[in-house]
């Protein structure tokens, strides 16, 4: 008996010298794991395995369906590959976000007669509906533009979920121009359509051209919508159709295409649910300048801009500080632990192509920012940024480039292509790799959360099984944090529809259980998709997918607690 005591003790403290290794030794890493075989220039999650990604049609890639290259893609999160769509209209440069069943929607798009076999894509509207097959099998794209599209032609237009669980699709350009919005579409409308189909004029929009495209907007947890366009903000009330001018950013900074900076709603916290915006990159560059007087190697603005949306939140107006390089085409990946995760763009030029006269090749841009930065939100003022063991990368992710969080809990990175078509041979090529940022985390022993119900109400209470990794035992009160996040949909440097917010949570004495409490209501998290994440301290567990709300075809009614 001494000596199997002894074996077991021997193996205790191996087993506890291998973890404490692991732990010692994870890091940021950057892993490139497969290829798409068409640019990834839109990415969204649309179930726990499978991402959808779309292209210009025109671009000519790799993956062929029906015998001619596709421009949509089902994408693995498991096994890495891909597979073909089949998209009717062309998606080029398009947006969309998911519904309150679940549904995802893709709005907008472009035409190039002659340049492929798609149809015309600005009035489309592509629906895929929610997939249960784990591998993406028989799961089909419905795009037919005769029987359902948008009211009005839109390129370059914005799309948000919103409190019924309907989109709102916010601006655009109605033809192709070769650089600024010089025919522009100031209007919103909505999927499915309100006001009798008839689109919303917005002064907001006619007032912020000529760099307005793909506005940024959020919604906020009073249901009203806040926007961002050129270096103008306003609050958007939805319902009374009444716009709130608020403070224009900082030192003339621009951050809406083809001056792309980025754009995040801070994580929202019980009881009040105050809302913070954060904007980062983009230029100064004014306007009023003809392309011909601006360059490849123009500085991007290395600004953050912050402002909490609250009337004494908005008489202070923003608050600035300084990323460690200037960024243009960056995009904010809020993690689940409520930092954000900055990456992808360059430090110089502008977003698009073939414009400026001193091109990289097509690109308008250059200088790569090739190493990602964390924003702590509750940080200090000027202590909030930082790069300090984040990895570099040796891919250029530039114009036509996404991100997205995955339910894993890691970060997909794909697509970038400064080019009209494939194009190998100039500096920034066509870029078809499929890269993986993960956090410390996935090289570690992570809780996990199960047991979840498949539909969640609002304002009600709900539990779930746990499991914490010995580890992790942080004393007797543990630090934990229970995120319910929408993962977005990914264009243009701007992730439509991203959101976290905190759920009041309590652990058992165990251990072993914990009960959480979901939103307050369709506002703070508009009804929809979700995933609900677990961090005990540092360490975060994969996502659990869930239905927030009655799971009902938009719009619906109010649900909850009025706030």
């Amino acid at each position: 008996m001494p000596h199997v005591r002894m074996a077991h003790t021997l193996l205790a403290v191996a087993l506890s010298y291998t973890l404490l290794s692991v732990v010692a030794s994870a890091g940021w890493e950057f892993v490139q794991n497969g290829t798409v075989g068409i640019v990834a220039l839109e990415a969204i999650i649309v179930s726990p395995t499978l991402a959808v990604f779309f292209d210009f049609a025109a671009t000519g890639g790799p993956l062929m369906i029906d015998g001619h290259s596709a421009w949509g893609a089902l994408w693995n999160l498991e096994t890495n590959e891909a597979t073909a769509l089949e998209v009717v209209s062309d998606t080029f440069c398009a947006s969309g976000a998911l519904l309150s069943n679940g549904t995802m929607v893709s709005v907008g798009g472009n035409f190039f007669a002659n340049s492929s076999s798609a149809t015309d894509g600005r009035m489309g509207v592509r629906i895929f509906e929610p997939c249960a097959n784990p591998d993406g099998v028989g799961c089909t794209l419905f795009d037919n533009p005769a029987l359902v599209h948008l009211a009005e032609t839109r390129w370059y237009t914005s799309s948000l979920r919103i409190f019924d669980g309907s989109l709102m699709i916010v601006g655009g350009i109605h033809e192709a121009t070769v650089f600024f919005n010089t025919d522009p579409v100031n209007s919103f409308e909505f999927f499915p359509s309100k006001d009798g189909g008839i689109p919303r004029p917005s002064a907001f929009l006619a007032r912020s051209l000529p760099v307005n495209l793909f506005p940024r907007v959020l919604a906020l947890p009073d249901g009203k919508v806040f926007m961002v366009a050129n270096n103008q903000s306003i609050i958007y009330d939805i319902e009374a159709n009444t716009e709130t001018i608020l403070p224009d950013l900082p030192n003339g900074v621009r951050v809406t295409n083809p001056f792309d900076g980025s754009l995040a709603l801070l994580p929202l916290s019980p009881p009040d649910y105050i809302p913070e915006v954060l904007v980062c990159g983009g230029t100064n560059t004014s306007d009023q300048l003809p392309l011909a007087n601006l360059s490849s190697q123009d500085p991007a603005s290395d600004q953050c801009s912050r402002i909490t949306l609250t009337p004494a939140g908005i008489k202070k107006g923003w608050e600035v500080e300084r990323m460690l390089e200037g960024r243009m085409m960056p995009e904010m990946i809020i993690l689940p632990n409520g930092q954000i995760l900055i990456t992808n763009g360059a430090q110089t030029g502008y977003a698009a192509f073939n414009g400026v006269p001193d091109v990289i090749g097509n690109s308008n841009a250059d200088h790569p920012a090739f190493t990602p930065s964390l924003y702590n939100p509750s940080a200090p003022l000027g202590h909030r940024i930082s790069n300090q063991g984040l990895p570099t990368t040796d891919i250029p992710r530039l114009y036509h480039s996404t991100t997205s969080l995955t339910p894993s809990g890691n970060v997909l990175l794909a697509g970038s292509n400064p080019n009209p078509n494939v194009n190998m041979t100039v500096k920034f090529t066509t870029e078809f790799r499929v890269q993986y940022l993960n956090p410390p985390y996935m090289s570690l022993p992570r809780p996990t959360l199960s047991g979840l119900p498949a539909k969640i109400a609002f304002n009600s209470k709900f539990s779930a099984h746990v499991t914490i990794p010995a580890h992790l035992n942080l004393g007797a009160h543990p630090a934990i944090q229970v995120a319910l996040m929408d993962l977005g949909f990914s264009s243009h440097s701007f992730h439509s529809s991203t959101r976290l917010v905190w759920l009041e949570a309590t652990l058992s004495p165990d251990r072993k259980t914990i009960q959480i409490s979901s939103p307050p209501n369709n506002r703070i998290y508009p009804p929809g998709p979700g995933y609900v994440f677990l961090t005990v301290g540092d360490t975060t567990s994969a996502g659990a997918h869930v239905m927030v709300g009655s799971g009902a075809s938009p719009p619906v009614p109010d649900q909850g607690r009025k706030f």
